[in-house]
């Protein structure tokens, strides 16, 4: 468990970097990220490179002890090379070039910018690969941010054209999955097939879907070719990328089968303002950020790489630059998010950035130094971790064994792109409703492995389908096969690959399982809710929760109605170990929902209080307190009569607001 920082060298003077470096190292900070902007420092001028700079930056690091993160700069090509060649240039949904003038604004489909990618990326790797200093790689930065997977230019079109005669093989088999037929769009070559732009409504839904699919390939070819530079010219060398928050805009697992680390940038707060809250949780959770938006994309991302192994990045260190709005985080949050990090099995976090700016478009973004050198509060922070993880570390050397998690969550980016083509309501977000669906079993005290739907699932004691509309045969065949207790929220199984209804209705293959068919489907507009009743042995009916924005008419065939509407339609049901819901609840009603088959699972819940979360981890427990009042909690006393009780290794039993515990388990 370590810590880290990013760095911008070329942004200060060279007298500052000896003094900066020795600064990190007495702030306990071991690993160093630089040069992910840095090209025209590298090249100012094409085919002239000025290393000299960067040798000595490397050398004044690896002199301190610190350990070097290296960037392929290729996220920022500079002015020379655009206005050389200006088809490198990403084109937006308005056939606009993405101007020179800020980052990303690149076409991974352009094939002179692959040339130009790969002959900076071998380069650098070619001068600092082998440098004891340089134990790990980050390709690129950011891949995707500003919305720039989806590129129009005319090398894009071309590539969609190949990627789909790739795919179909022959355009007759395009046109039949597709549904062509529909409004006369059907198509007689591939060379007729242009991206899903500007047409008077809605494009093809399958066109749509596949547009999605093929820019997502680009992103995870793209990255490949600078993987295989950093391979043959740094061996042993970790090789990384830095994955965003509630991001989907390409496939994430696909991609991280390149890599040794995922890594994620952790806005929590930004995130909070940003994204799919309600006023009234972005009003409580301003300055801490919401409890589970950090731990979900910490198991997200530790589910990527094939051995779990994940890094924070990126992680806020104060307020931020880029949100609606950026309150200061409430002191000791930097600390309780990096032990939260921790806890979810991270090795690494890493602070964004040493100093803060006084210049250019992030001068409002904190650093752990203020402009003016002085600490922020973030290095008080700091400080403070690498005394306690150094505490922890001499206590128990060897480490810690590996996360367990009794339940599995299905995270599918091929499903959300669905969703996002036809939501069938405006407050449909199948993102929202996976992170709702999480959040609600992080409230119960629950350790959650995010999986894609390619995982081994044979050793979970419940597994969750949040939004799997579409479940090919070999995640049937896993989920025919589990013992786990099953659930299942509304819409999956309800398409077919190519974005079509399933031929026997939703949930599709699922029928059988679930024992259900859907007959109706209907979004619900905020204010129209459905009150839900549980059957009770007299017969009378109990209310038990609320529907919103999503109701199905379900008919079961060998399925039990276990929750109903006011008429006694089933909205929720039972068959053996399968639950399938055909609602959106809220987040109280998922709670209770998963409580009931906890109990089923034999799996062991807790009710937590406002804003504390707990997170296991090998022998260890974390326990976080969001909140602004102090929380008691500590660990169940042992069942077994010889197991010894959980010892207190940081903290106190009343843990403090922004505070947090740490206890040993055994």
């Amino acid at each position: 468990m370590q810590l880290g920082v990013c760095y911008y060298p070329e942004q200060w003077p060279e007298s500052y970097w000896l003094r900066d470096a020795q600064r990190m190292v007495a702030m306990g900070i071991s690993h160093v990220r630089i040069a992910e902007f840095a090209w025209s420092r590298m090249e100012p001028h094409a085919g002239q490179f000025d290393w000299a700079w960067l040798d000595r930056v490397v050398e004044v690091l690896h002199t301190a002890g610190l350990k070097i993160i290296m960037c392929t700069p290729t996220t920022t090509p500079p002015k020379w090379l655009v206005d050389s060649d200006p088809s490198i240039l990403a084109v937006d949904a308005n056939n606009q070039p993405r101007r020179f003038g800020s980052r990303r604004h690149y076409c991974f489909s352009s094939a002179a910018y692959r040339v130009q990618s790969r002959r900076i990326s071998h380069a650098v790797a070619q001068r600092y690969g082998r440098h004891p200093a340089v134990v790990a790689w980050q390709t690129d930065n950011e891949y995707g941010c500003h919305f720039t997977v989806q590129s129009f230019s005319v090398s894009a079109h071309k590539g969609f054209r190949a990627w789909l005669q790739k795919q179909y093989s022959s355009i007759e088999a395009l046109n039949t999955a597709w549904g062509t037929a529909f409004w006369s769009q059907s198509y007689t070559s591939f060379d007729q097939i242009d991206p899903p732009l500007q047409t008077v409504t809605e494009a093809l839904p399958a066109l749509r879907l596949d547009w999605r699919r093929f820019g997502s390939d680009e992103v995870t070819s793209f990255n490949r070719e600078q993987v295989d530079i950093l391979r043959a010219e740094s061996p042993g060398r970790l090789i990384s990328h830095n994955f965003m928050g509630f991001f989907t805009e390409f496939d994430h697992y696909k991609l991280s089968k390149d890599l040794d680390v995922a890594t994620y940038d952790n806005y929590p707060i930004g995130f909070t303002q940003m994204f799919f809250l309600n006023p009234q949780e972005k009003q409580q959770w301003a300055q801490v950020g919401h409890p589970d938006i950090p731990s979900f994309h910490y198991d997200l991302y530790r589910g990527m790489c094939a051995d779990g192994k994940w890094w924070v990045m990126e992680q806020q260190p104060g307020p931020v630059n880029w949100a609606q709005w950026n309150p200061i985080p409430k002191d000791g949050m930097v600390r309780l998010w990096t032990w939260q990090a921790m806890a979810h099995g991270c090795d690494l976090v890493s602070y964004f950035r040493w100093r803060q700016t006084p210049f250019a478009q992030e001068q409002l973004h904190a650093g752990l130094l203020a402009p003016d050198d002085s600490e922020a509060q973030g290095a008080i922070e700091v400080k403070q971790l690498a005394a306690e993880l150094q505490q922890i570390a001499q206590k128990f050397p060897h480490g810690h064994a590996p996360i367990q998690s009794s339940v599995a969550l299905v995270f599918d980016y091929d499903t959300v792109w669905m969703a996002e083509i036809q939501p069938q309501g405006q407050n449909y977000n199948a993102l929202e409703l996976v992170f709702r669906l999480y959040s609600s079993l992080r409230a119960l005290g629950l350790n959650v492995d995010i999986v894609s739907p390619q995982a081994n699932l044979s050793h979970y004691s419940m597994l969750v389908l949040a939004a799997q509309w579409h479940v090919s045969d070999a995640l049937l065949q896993q989920l025919e096969a589990s013992k786990a207790q099953i659930v299942v929220a509304p819409r999956a199984g309800s398409k077919s690959a190519h974005m079509s209804i399933a031929e026997s209705l939703p949930p599709g293959n699922l029928s059988s399982l679930a024992g259900v068919t859907v007959k109706r489907v209907g979004s619900l507009p905020p204010g129209l809710d459905v009150p839900l009743f549980q059957h009770l042995q007299s017969g009378a009916q109990q209310r038990v929760a609320n529907a919103t924005r999503w109701a199905e008419d379900l008919q079961c065939s060998h399925a039990s109605p276990y929750w109903v509407n006011a008429q006694g339609a089933p909205i929720v049901t039972r068959n053996a170990h399968v639950t399938y819901v055909g609602a959106w609840l809220d987040d109280a009603d998922w709670q209770k929902l998963f409580q009931d088959v906890s109990l089923l699972a034999a799996i062991p819940t807790q009710s937590l209080a406002l804003g504390l979360r707990i997170s296991c981890m090998g022998g260890f427990v974390l326990a976080a307190n969001f909140s602004d009042a102090a929380v008691a909690w500590q660990p169940a006393a042992p069942s077994a009569p010889a197991s010894r009780p959980a010892q207190i290794l940081l903290g106190d039993t009343l843990i403090p607001p922004q505070g947090i515990a740490i206890w040993q388990v055994f």
